[in-house]
């Protein structure tokens, strides 16, 4: 590979997840690609990021350098899992050039690597190639956010419907690669309770089709419509609580993890403050142990803020929204 100057990701940081019975040591990385070349999702702070316009040369160039910058600062054979994210779909050719693919297989060989993407990019060639590169395996991640084609369109704006993701899942399986499903906690329009029934039912409908299923809080990015209708009172990132009430009540065979990103603060998934730390600890704790002993502990906690949780799911009720124009 022709030397590159380093240049720093987007973001990267290190954590622990379970994996296969094994509690294994991993590294998040969000490079800064071409940018996506969707950049409609309601609630998406990252389809800003990116370098919008520059030819594949360049964007080839500075990933170079984004892999550089990790490789120089973090004890890659001390890592067991690499978790990748780009501006928005690291399979989009337009966005990743597939050669990067190609040097991030060679680089990662012998991790686990799950890699996110959007269902139309999910070439049964392509991921063969990077997996047998890897040599061990690989998942791919899609951001299906809920098995409800409607709630998918008109809360989030994805684009595409669940059956694409059903479609994309069984390419992936085709090319021997897992299929990791992220679900949204929690998006635009709807009251609390909806949420949390709508989470229900999206884990027991997509277990069939995934390996690991992510559930992520929704959270209140800069610059987003999510943002937008926050400032104005319209929307609350959803309670502590109703993770809890999702990890509880969720009926299925595979593996559930949640790192309420931004928990305990305004932006992201809360309750009172008081009660904030020892649930976030508690939910990081379940991501890594599956333990719903520990999250039944945690429901049955006393805070005057459950009360709250309690009376909104009872009384909040849906907004009237024009299905036409």
């Amino acid at each position: 590979m022709v030397s590159v100057e380093p240049e720093k990701p987007l973001a990267a940081w290190t954590g622990k997840d379970r994996y296969d019975g094994e509690i294994l040591n991993s590294l998040t990385i969000i490079f800064k690609s071409g940018g996506c070349s969707y950049r409609q999702c309601l609630m998406c702070g990252y389809r800003f990021e990116g370098h919008f316009g520059a030819s594949p040369e360049e964007v080839l160039r500075s990933l170079r350098g984004q892999l550089a910058w990790i490789r120089e600062r973090y004890d890659l054979p001390a890592i067991g899992m690499i978790k990748i994210f780009t501006s928005g779909s690291f399979m989009d050719p337009a966005e990743v050039p597939p050669a990067f693919r190609e040097e991030v297989a060679r680089a990662f060989a012998g991790k686990v690597v799950v890699i996110e993407t959007r269902p139309e990019y999910v070439d049964a060639e392509a991921l063969e190639s990077m997996r047998r590169e890897i040599g061990t395996p690989l998942h791919v991640a899609m951001g299906l956010e809920t098995t409800d084609d409607a709630i998918r369109e008109k809360s989030i704006r994805k684009g595409f419907t669940f059956a694409d993701f059903i479609a994309a899942s069984e390419r992936a399986r085709e090319a021997g690669v897992g299929v990791k499903a992220y679900l949204l906690l929690k998006p635009l329009f709807l009251t609390e309770q909806e949420a949390i029934d709508d989470m229900i039912r999206s884990i027991a409908g997509v277990t069939p089709h995934c390996g690991m299923i992510s559930m992520n809080a929704c959270t209140v990015q800069k610059g987003t419509e999510l943002e937008r209708h926050w400032r104005r009172h319209a929307y609350r990132p959803p309670y502590l609580w109703s993770i809890l009430e999702v990890l509880e009540k969720a009926r299925t065979d595979v593996p559930i993890f949640c790192d309420p990103v931004g928990g305990g603060y305004i932006r992201g998934p809360h309750n009172c403050g008081k009660c904030d730390r020892e649930i976030v600890a508690g939910i990081n704790e379940f991501a890594l142990t599956g333990d719903v002993e520990l999250v039944r502990a945690l429901l049955e906690m006393e805070c005057g803020c459950k009360r709250e949780w309690e009376y909104v799911r009872e009384h909040e009720r849906p907004w009237c929204m024009p299905l036409t124009r």
